[in-house]
């Protein structure tokens, strides 16, 4: 073997080994979460931004907060409300009467991880703000644009239940989320877990411990790379084409999916599943990635990207059962 070739495959397996203990720090501090585990490292590894729905309680601030603590990175969690201005994110310039000049404090943007907590109660003009920092990693006060840190992930929340005082997010913003993840409650087993976790960190005084070795940001752009060059063969390539545009031209595959979509899927939704797809093999220790990986992403990749006609939605069809209906009817290779 070629030295160089196993100088990269030691570094790989370094890599995946450090990725694999936080996986296990994050499962013992969110139970019965795996999915969102899973879900937290596909879009840390894919440089995507996340999602995340479900019902009050679930874990969702813990989890974000668990993976800052397993990285070398800063966190900061951000509550949206209906009065917030663009300011409360970005930040603003600050006058100094002393020397009669202006000068920039930074908002909470300029972390590594941002916990957007409920944003569909923030106004357009916040969600545009944040909109600009997903989109390019930058802001931009008055004449002046601000770079963002190169490790930068949002991880958005909202409720599905409560639905007064919110403005939905429109189109433009959802599709900047690389992944849309739908999360439920613990079963009883894991439910008697989280309660004996809950006793043990008040007996402590400590919640969260953090890792014996937090993973370094290095180690993060370094696994991204190699995910990157993971083999991807032409015939998976053009599965995900062929989903995406399905969604598309619906005509051409499914009698129900003509009825039921109105609005198809970006480009940005074949990115995030080619990307989504590598993370996912990258992980499962594997040099190429499977339909079953393009299977197994697509429905976070797709979910917020579809959007249903006035038929669907008054049969009671969503967006899980057209993401059900490509997947028997687009042929996998």
């Amino acid at each position: 073997m070629d030295p160089r070739s196993a100088a990269t495959s030691i570094s790989q397996n370094n890599n995946l080994s450090t990725f694999k203990e936080l996986q296990r720090y994050l499962n013992t501090q969110i139970l019965g979460q795996p999915k969102l585990v899973e879900s937290l490292l596909v879009a840390l590894l894919a440089e995507g931004h996340l999602l995340i729905e479900g019902p009050p309680g679930l874990a969702k601030t813990r989890a974000i907060k668990a993976l800052a603590h397993g990285l070398e990175c800063d966190f900061q969690r951000v509550q949206f409300t209906p009065d917030m201005l663009p300011a409360d994110l970005t930040g603003s310039d600050i006058y100094h009467p002393e020397d009669g000049s202006f000068r920039f404090q930074r908002g909470p943007l300029f972390h590594n991880l941002i916990l957007a907590d409920e944003i569909n109660r923030a106004p357009a003009k916040v969600q545009s703000a944040l909109l600009e920092a997903m989109a390019e990693h930058q802001i931009s006060v008055g004449m002046t644009t601000y770079p963002l840190p190169r490790l930068f992930l949002v991880m958005a929340t909202q409720n599905p239940i409560e639905h007064e005082g919110t403005y939905p997010l429109p189109e433009a913003q959802l599709d900047r989320f690389m992944l849309h993840a739908l999360i439920d409650y613990p079963d009883r087993a894991n439910t008697r877990l989280i309660m004996e976790l809950s006793r043990r960190e008040a007996l402590d005084g400590q919640e969260l411990p953090p890792p014996a070795t937090p993973m370094t940001q290095e180690t993060v752009f370094a696994s991204r790379r190699e995910a990157l060059s993971l083999n991807l063969a032409d015939s998976v390539t053009d599965y995900i084409a062929a989903l995406v545009d399905a969604t598309r031209r619906p005509q051409n595959y499914s009698r129900n999916l003509t009825e039921w979509l109105r609005w198809g899927a970006s480009p940005r939704a074949a990115i995030a599943i080619e990307r989504g797809a590598r993370a996912l093999a990258w992980l499962d220790g594997r040099d190429y990635v499977s339909p079953e990986d393009v299977q197994a992403i697509a429905p976070n990749a797709l979910r917020h990207r579809l959007l249903l006609d006035y038929t669907a939605q008054a049969r009671g069809i969503g967006a899980q059962e057209c993401i059900q209906e490509l997947l028997q009817k687009v042929p996998a290779p």
